[in-house]
């Protein structure tokens, strides 16, 4: 069910807007989980890699340094680079309504043609969305906005969300990179540990691959593509870094 209800100042240069209340309501945890997803999977699968490799020298202590290390500076490399990440969506878009604001303001015209070609896009002919130009040039600030929304499509971005997503995936990158780390802590053979960690990633490499798809596309059938390309990719960086590793430290370098 809709609302309408009209603003009761009116003036003569700017009309009373409409405000539509839906009852539909949205949720904001979209962003969350595409940090959480991007934080984990990274933290997962880096610093496995790492631990994986390291495995090969046969040093517990080195494999629990480096992966520490290694953990803990890829963190906050990804609590910053999200927090930079959002900060420039803000800058940005802060730049382009400026110059939108100064075209709309020194070449109005020019402005008001791009509102026909908008429409045109869709179909809509000059003589069927001309009450639409004329309410919006009436009204510099839904102007604008109209202008950010549908020739710039830019989002205003919430400034809030950049430490939110800077938590968000440096926390999700130290968890995913902890857990393959915890049989090194818990056992004195490295060998043991590795096949340990193997174990215990394979699991959550699976899982996390299979959530990770459900969530997003919401049918088994890419929950289980997930998982097997969430594997492929970790089984891939396991095995690769293993592989240098190993053969840096058996070549004839000095």
């Amino acid at each position: 069910m809709a609302v309408y209800t009209e603003n009761t100042l009116e003036t003569a240069s700017q009309p009373p807007r409409l405000y539509h209340s839906a009852t539909e309501t949205h949720s904001n945890a979209g962003d969350v989980v595409r940090d959480i997803i991007i934080g984990f999977a990274d933290g997962l699968t880096v610093p496995f890699a790492l631990t994986a490799g390291l495995s090969s020298l046969g040093s517990s202590k080195l494999v629990i340094v480096g992966g520490l290390a290694e953990l803990f500076s890829g963190s906050i490399s990804m609590g910053l680079g999200a927090y930079l990440a959002a900060v420039t969506d803000r800058d940005r878009y802060l730049a382009e309504f400026k110059r939108e604001e100064e075209e709309v303001r020194v070449k109005p015209e020019d402005e008001k043609e791009e509102i026909y070609d908008i429409f045109a896009k869709y179909g809509v002919t000059r003589d069927a969305c001309q009450g639409v130009v004329d309410y919006l040039v009436q009204d510099e600030e839904a102007w604008l906005q109209f202008m950010m929304d549908f020739e710039l499509k830019l989002e205003k971005p919430n400034v809030s969300r950049a430490w939110i997503s800077a938590a968000t995936m440096g926390l999700s990158y130290f968890i995913g990179g902890l857990l393959p780390m915890i049989p090194y802590f818990a056992m004195h053979h490295v060998v043991d540990a590795l096949f340990a960690s193997i174990g215990i990633t394979f699991v959550i490499l699976l899982v996390f691959g299979f959530v990770k798809n459900y969530v997003t596309v919401q049918t088994k059938r890419s929950g289980f593509y997930g998982a097997v390309q969430t594997l492929l990719v970790g089984a891939l960086a396991a095995g690769t870094s293993y592989g240098i590793v190993y053969g840096i430290d058996h070549s004839n370098l000095r």
